[in-house]
């Protein structure tokens, strides 16, 4: 491949990834595993079109900085400070878990020590690239089991400074004294200027670079504010990833959060795809073919090995429900790509061969978590998901309407404001339902609006209006006095199913809308069109009917004083059609009724 030009390069990754994905995609299988595939078919233990595939590797590694960054656009400080627990509470559980149990089994094989140690490090880490494209992929990571996984990978991508630092220890000849303090310390520098100046130099640099109305000056800038923050905390011994997730948080809340995402997307999107072609060409078929039953074998004990011990630590910290803790366990069952880079660094430590069948261990483990997520969505989700009730999801984003009800009734509001550039935050205590518009690209999220902590996460303090939208009438009405009891401010649009659910939500100082009343209305409008009779009957009909109903709010106790009401009311309602059909009869001919 070194003799051909990159144009040739670009036409062989292109091609191989085109051809590839739409057809695990349509086998259900995802994206990921189809570029894992592709890239070994054109590396060197395939096609051969690609002999040194760690060149394009280190390039394509900018793939999961950028989505790291776009992850930090979705979270504000706020949610970051919010995910502190499971951050570090079942982040230090899972690394340190999974490193005792793989001491614990190296011990018992006769292993030494110290291959123990560091295989058990590198085991502890989990793909950040392959979980999160799953994640995203389906729609899975503002699950609460998607959340969980989150919020272990950041923790991993923290721990891999400490690991180095034992590597170094480790390594013959150096001692206590061979650490790098000083750079310890700069490390620790870099991060604390990046959070405390990132908001008063990145904000009107943005601002400056936006007035110059080009474009491509704006996604030029977009790329070299994360490239360059990438490389900062490279240069300083630091994950290139953690440092651009700071970026992104760091931007979370700025009025150019939804045009980076816009900018940055697609390089996403393409770099990310050639990293999983680069690490499919980086699997040495060869040593498969030599060892298979050692390889596959110590892939599938490392998997099986991660779920039994990520499982019940979900469970225990009381995170998740069944159904989400088995997708955190499934989808941090895989070796990650720190795991190359521990193990590059041990390599003073451990012999080559040993090293050998690490690495194809953890690629064997990362082709397998998109078959697993696959079985996790079509099988075991929709069964677990059928006995037990999930958890709420977890709220990335507050906008100015929350929808709460995202069904018949729901759908038409939320497409309407949507088309008129209202962003809203839409919740639903359906799973299926959820699971199933999603699918078709909205973003809802599960959770029941009657507890006071969902609407306080769905940014109830600071929004404008809350539609409710369900077809509970009961728990439209605790919704209510929730809200008016702890949000004063906030305006409320409810549903309602006739004329009594009205009348308790007037009595309450909402307005109620009645789901049929409308289109009861227009048929009716309909009729009298189809019958040669003026249609301005049906809008006189309507503001008769919304006029008595009002009246009738302050005696919704008094049965007699509404059948009076309701009596009087029909009387009115004739008389007056009646004398507006006399003004119109002198105003123009009669119209003639179809026999």
């Amino acid at each position: 491949m070194q003799d051909h030009g990159f144009l040739h390069q670009a036409l062989v990754y292109l091609a191989a990834g085109v051809i590839a994905v739409p057809v695990f995609k349509r086998l259900g299988l995802g994206a990921v595993l189809g570029y894992l595939i592709a890239g070994m078919a054109i590396g060197p233990w395939g096609l051969a079109f690609v002999s040194e595939p760690q060149a394009i590797l280190h390039f394509a590694e900018f793939g999961v900085v950028l989505l790291l960054f776009l992850v930090g656009l979705e979270l504000n400080p706020q949610r970051l400070w919010s995910l502190r627990r499971p951050i570090f509470g079942l982040g230090t559980t899972q690394v340190l878990s999974t490193l005792a149990a793989v001491l614990g089994a190296a011990w018992a094989l006769g292993l030494p020590l110290h291959t123990g140690l560091i295989a058990g490090m590198g085991f502890a880490m989990s793909s950040t690239a392959i979980a999160l494209a799953s994640l995203q992929e389906k729609n899975l990571l503002p699950t609460p089991g998607g959340q969980a996984s989150f919020s272990v990978l950041l923790f991993q991508d923290l721990a891999v400074i400490p690991m180095m630092l034992v590597l170094a220890l480790m390594s013959p000849g150096r001692d206590g004294s061979g650490l790098d303090w000083m750079a310890a310390a700069r490390a620790l520098a870099i991060i604390v200027l990046l959070v405390f100046a990132g908001r008063s130099l990145l904000r009107p640099l943005l601002r400056y670079i936006a007035n110059t109305r080009m474009r491509e000056i704006f996604i030029a800038f977009s790329l070299l504010l994360v490239v360059g923050i990438a490389e900062l905390m490279h240069a300083v011994g630091l994950s290139m990833a953690l440092g651009a997730f700071l970026a992104g948080v760091l931007l979370a809340d700025s009025e150019y959060r939804h045009e980076l995402e816009l900018d940055i997307e697609p390089f996403k999107g393409l770099l990310l795809g050639l990293f999983f072609i680069a690490v499919g060409m980086s699997v040495d078929l060869g040593l498969f073919l030599r060892s298979p039953l050692l390889v596959f074998g110590l892939a599938a004990g490392v998997v099986a090995l991660k779920v039994m011990l990520l499982y019940p630590i979900a469970r225990l910290f009381g995170y998740c429900a069944r159904a989400d803790a088995l997708l955190f366990a499934l989808g941090l069952s895989q070796v990650g790509e720190f795991a190359f880079v521990l193990f590059g660094a041990a390599g003073e430590i451990l012999p080559r061969p040993t090293l050998d069948v690490l690495n194809a261990a953890v690629a064997a483990s990362m082709l397998s978590t998109p078959l697993l997520m696959a079985l996790y969505e079509r099988v075991l989700a929709p069964r677990m998901r059928a006995t037990a009730q999930p958890a709420p999801d977890a709220i990335e984003q507050q906008h100015p309407v929350i929808i709460a009800g995202f069904g018949r009734f729901g759908q038409v509001v939320v497409r309407l404001l949507n088309a008129r550039g209202i962003r809203t935050t839409v919740v639903d205590h359906d799973a299926n339902q959820v699971d199933l518009v999603r699918r078709f690209g909205y973003k809802a999220y599960y959770g029941d609006a009657t507890r006071l902590d969902l609407l306080e996460a769905a940014g109830a303090a600071k929004a404008r209006l809350l539609v409710l939208a369900i077809d509970d009438a009961q728990a439209t009405l605790a919704i209510v006095r929730l809200a008016r009891a702890n949000f004063p401010e906030l305006q409320i649009l409810a549903r309602a199913h006739g004329r009594t659910d009205s009348l308790e939500l007037i009595e309450l100082g909402v307005p109620a809308v009645r789901e049929t009343f409308g289109s009861a209305l227009e048929a009716a409008e309909t009729a009298l069109n189809l019958l040669g009779h003026t249609p301005h009957a049906a809008a006189r009909f309507r503001r008769h009917d919304e006029d008595l109903l009002l009246r009738a709010a302050a005696h919704r106790n008094d049965t007699p004083a509404l059948i009076a009401m309701a009596q009087q009311g029909r009387s009115d309602l004739e008389r007056l059609l009646a004398e507006e059909q006399r003004n119109l009869a002198e105003e123009a001919p009669p119209a003639r009724v179809r026999q």
